[in-house]
Parts: C-alpha cells; structure tokens; sequence
C-alpha cells in the first residue's frame, strides 16, 4: 500500500491539520441545510449529501482504522450503508441513514481516533500515504458537495477561504505558441508530493508546435455560438453530440435563460445577468466540441494540455526538458495566483490572475473552471491501482479527461499533472474549455 512517489517528509502534524481543515470545509458545505435539503431528488448526477458525508467516515475509517490497525468499525451498519463500491447509487435514498446529528458523530468519532493513533509519533511511509489520500478524497467529495447544491439550486455555501483576484479583470484574448518536441506526460517517480495513480508515470510524447488560447472560452464567446442558433444547427455536433442534444432537449447551457436584458444565468439558488468575460462554466464535453467546430478551432490533447501549463521554454523555443508542478513554478498556490478553494464564491473574469501564467504565457491553467481536453481517459504505460482500487481503474475509456481544476477545487491537491475525468455528458461539474488553433 506503500506509494513511492511520496518521498518527502510528513509529519503526524501535518496530517492531522490536513484532515481538520478538509473537515471544515465539509462543515461549511452542509451548515443550514435542512434534512430535504441533505437528501434532495433522485438525480444520476448527485448523491444524497447525508449519505456523501457519511460515506466520508466510512472511507476514513476504511483505509486507515480498519485497513492498517484491524479495528473493529466504529459504526456497526457502516459497511451496508456507505461502501460506495457495493451500495448502488439508486439506493442510496432508500437506505436508513442516521441523522445528520448522528452521522456528525461518526466522523467526529473516526477523527479522533485518526489524530490518537498518530499521537506522539510521525507517520511511517505507508501511514502519511493513507492520511492524505483520505484528506484529498474528502477535498474531492467537498466540490462535488458544491456543484450538487448548484445542481439543485440550494443557497450559495458561504466558504472562509482567502480571494486576491481581480473578479472584474476583463477579458484575455489571444493564442500563444508552443513549441514541439518531447513531452514526459505525467509525474516522475521521484515527484516530491501526492501522486495519484492514474499520473503514474512520465513517459515521453511527442507534441508538435501548436497555439492554444491564453485563456479559458469565455460566457461572451459562447453566447455569440447559442446566438448563431449554434445549438440548432446539425454541423455543429457529431452523431454522438446530436444524440445528446436530442435526448437533453439542450437548446443552451443548463443554467442559462433568457432575461428582460438579454442572457441570465443561475447560480446556485439566484439568477444573475451573464457576465461577459466570466469562462463559461457547466458546459460538457458535446457543448465543447461543437462551439469549437463552430469557431473553426478544436480541443487540446492532455498533453498539449499539460505541455502549455508546466513545461518549460527550451531556448530555441521547443519544450524543455524540465515540468514545474504549477504554472507559476513550484510553490503551493495560494490567493495570489489562483481562483481555487472557494474564496472567490465562483468564477472570476479570465484576465485575472496573472501572476499564475505558465512558462508560454497561458493564464488560469490552475483554478476558476475545469477544462475539457480531447483525450479519453486511459492509463498510462504500465499503469496500476494503488490502494483505493475503485478511484480510477473503472473509470478507464469512458471518461474524457478534464484538467486543471476549478474555483471550487482545493489547492491542496490539484497540479498540472493531476487528471480529472467526467463522461462527456455531464453538465454539472465545474468546466469549461480552452481551444487550439486548426
């Protein structure tokens, strides 16, 4: 169970603190709903938040209570109620949960015995490698509890986090150039953090020289495309596109309507004027691909993704042989440089950030909204599970690959090698696109 790529020193402080700020914002996800709210409709796309937060508990406990120590589970229903790999997600709203009162106990309960079995001790490699990939799965589940409160039109969580971007910056148009050449797609063994397993490991690509957008497609650009009857018009979309379209009845994005002053758009539980130079948001992979017919560009590739985010210039202008692990460098982001964690309570406009430009002059790489890539998502050479079997191997060819990470992403986590992966028809996460040239 022991992850190689984590070769830095992890201290049962550190762990213990991450565990402790993922679970605020856990708390600030669930603060005022009542017991309607945590159960809300039965959707495809959603879980119901009651069961989500305590499948948090259970995965905590899993991995680490009963996976490393052999103890015995702390809630004795648990296993029935919240494996996600053996509880159908159909179900999951017939089940007898507990109460949110109830269910709070438990993952105060597993908490405290996480922080007690690290007392006075640092963790062995294994350990630190458990702890973070509980920590980062909680972060997961907490954008997951926010785009599903925007699913449902709930009231806009109210998040603690810090914001330093410019929310009015305007507009970033424009491509960039970047070079070909080689590049190692995906981590290095040797990485200094958290590796998932499906970034496992570089191997080299050839890119040929391309331009890509300097920044995500804004609301404005996609307007003109839903103006321009984009979404009736059958050249647009490809037969699989078509039978998306057909089967949504998808005539616009999903949160946009028509207002007395022209487009509005929805978030969370208000309907606000379309802000022009916002990346359009809430768009899938079908939305994506016919906007870029439409304009005569295309989808990246993850690796021409992943090249215009990290990889640095050569001097003659062909990708370097070094990767940083942001665009900005190699230090964590923070509010400086990235919309991420929820201190900006949604997107902000695609000039902002700039001290986050990656190497070839591409800016929000990291933050505000997913991107789309062209790429299915596939393992990498070689490629095998890490402990939590379920988190990317099932997933493998019917997925598409998103990057990047959106407003409501945790920085805790996120990289530019890091892979996200939706079906190609949901509408519901946190995404957007950026496009190349033809």
């Amino acid at each position: 169970m022991a992850n190689p790529a984590s070769p830095q020193t992890v201290t049962s402080a550190d762990l213990v603190a991450g565990l402790r700020a993922v679970r605020a914002r856990t708390l600030e996800l669930v603060e005022g709903l009542d017991h309607a709210d945590l159960m809300g409709p039965r959707l495809a796309i959603v879980n119901p938040l009651l069961w989500e937060i305590g499948h948090l508990a259970w995965f905590h406990e899993h991995f680490v209570l009963r996976g490393l120590d052999g103890r015995e589970p702390l809630m004795a229903a648990a296993d029935s109620l919240y494996d996600s790999a053996a509880v159908a997600h159909a179900t999951r709203w017939d089940l007898p949960l507990p109460s949110l009162a109830d269910t709070l106990a438990y993952m105060d309960r597993v908490q405290a015995a996480l922080a007690a079995r690290l007392d006075r001790r640092d963790p062995e490699p294994h350990e630190a490698y458990l702890y973070r990939l509980i920590a980062f799965h909680e972060d997961m589940h907490g954008e997951a509890f926010t785009y599903t409160r925007q699913t449902l039109g709930q009231p806009r969580p109210t998040f603690a986090a810090a914001f330093g971007g410019d929310a009015e910056a305007g507009p970033w148009p424009g491509d960039v150039e970047v070079g070909g050449g080689i590049l190692m797609l995906g981590s290095e063994p040797e990485a200094d953090r958290f590796v998932f397993d499906n970034e496992k490991w570089a191997h080299p690509v050839e890119i040929a020289p391309f331009r890509i957008a300097r920044s995500p497609v804004t609301n404005a650009d996609y307007e003109a495309f839903v103006d321009d009857n984009g979404y009736g018009n059958p050249h647009h979309w490809d037969a699989e596109g078509l039978a998306w379209r057909d089967g949504a009845g998808a005539t616009r994005p999903v949160h946009w309507r028509r207002g007395a002053d022209g487009w509005e758009s929805r978030t969370f539980d208000r309907y606000e004027p379309l802000r022009p130079h916002r990346p359009v948001i809430h768009v899938n992979w079908h939305e994506a691909r016919a906007w870029c017919r439409w304009a005569g560009r295309r989808l990246p590739t993850e690796a021409e993704w992943e090249a215009a985010a990290v990889a640095e210039r050569a001097p003659d202008e062909s990708l370097g042989s070094i990767k940083r692990t942001y665009p900005w460098g190699d230090a964590m982001p923070d509010a400086a440089v990235a919309n991420l964690g929820g201190g900006g309570h949604g997107t902000v406009d695609v000039a902002a950030y700039a001290g986050g430009d990656s190497p070839w002059g591409c800016r929000q790489m990291i933050g505000n909204v997913w991107e789309w890539t062209e790429s299915t998502f596939l393992p990498f050479p070689g490629f095998a599970p890490d402990a939590y079997r379920e988190y990317s191997e099932p997933s493998f060819g019917s997925r598409k690959v998103l990057r990047g990470g959106a407003w409501a992403t945790s920085g805790r986590f996120v990289t530019g090698m890091y892979r996200n992966f939706f079906g190609p028809e949901r509408r519901d996460v946190f995404a957007g696109f950026r496009t190349v040239a033809l």
